[in-house]
């Protein structure tokens, strides 16, 4: 028959729950004893980052070299983003900051105004309806063709002398669009020589002629077999029958 007491039943729970923690923790503690003994888990990860300054990146234990892997890209890409913030911020004060160019206006005087007019009267014509103004258009057009010609220059980059020559065909594509009929092609052809009088700094060094590989000779000296004939030597002593009768 079950007890009818309720304390007796609370007081055999009570000694029986300490017990199951004591056994926990004394297998919790045993574990613990083993990993740090030598040849254990933990002993064996406590050596190799104690080895590691003293074996490099190609001696040291993988597992290492995947912690400082992720370590090292997850702070790049933390850099990356807080520099791509930064550089977007700076971006647009700089833009906001330009000097607001009425591009309608035919403010420019002299042979610059003969292809600066156009393109003004272009972009201010095309702009409307985008999310910057036409003067923010107008500088990031002025900015794009000073960069690629500077840096052309500089670098002789292939990349950059294709947004070099992306540039100067737009530009002389506005000034033929916006000039009127009656001056087109010499607007045009103005436009085309300034071009291309920029392009020989932008494109310093480009060569269009096919490369021809010749065959280099190391000069080192050629040895010729010669075959030789060789005719076995007699031995001494009495000649045989048949050459002796033929000596006859």
């Amino acid at each position: 028959m079950a007890p009818n007491d309720p304390t007796a039943a609370d007081n055999d729970r009570t000694t029986v729950t300490p017990a199951k923690k004591e056994s926990r923790l004394s297998e919790a503690r045993t574990w613990w004893n083993e990993a740090w003994d030598e040849g254990g888990t933990l002993h064996e990860l406590w050596e190799d980052a104690r080895r590691a300054p003293d074996a490099g990146w190609h001696g040291m234990a993988n597992w290492i070299k995947a912690v400082a892997a992720i370590a090292a890209f997850s702070f790049v890409v933390l850099l990356f983003t807080g520099a791509v913030d930064v550089l977007l911020d700076a971006a647009h004060r700089i833009l906001t900051a330009a000097p607001n160019v009425q591009v309608g206006d035919n403010t420019s005087t002299g042979v610059w105004a003969t292809i600066d007019r156009p393109i003004r009267s272009y972009i201010a014509a095309h702009s409307t309806g985008l999310p910057i103004s036409a003067s923010t258009v107008y500088t990031l057009w002025q900015f794009t063709g000073l960069f690629s010609l500077i840096a052309g220059f500089i670098t002789r980059s292939n990349g950059i002398r294709l947004t070099w020559l992306a540039w100067g065909c737009a530009g002389i594509a506005m000034v033929w669009t916006t000039t009127p009929n009656t001056s087109r092609t010499v607007a045009t052809a103005i436009a085309v020589l300034a071009w291309t009088f920029a392009s020989a700094f932008a494109l310093r060094g480009l060569n269009l002629r096919p490369r021809v590989f010749s065959t280099v000779h190391t000069g080192a000296p050629q040895i010729t077999v010669q075959p030789q004939i060789h005719i076995p030597a007699q031995p001494d002593g009495p000649a045989p029958d048949n050459v002796r009768q033929l000596g006859r």
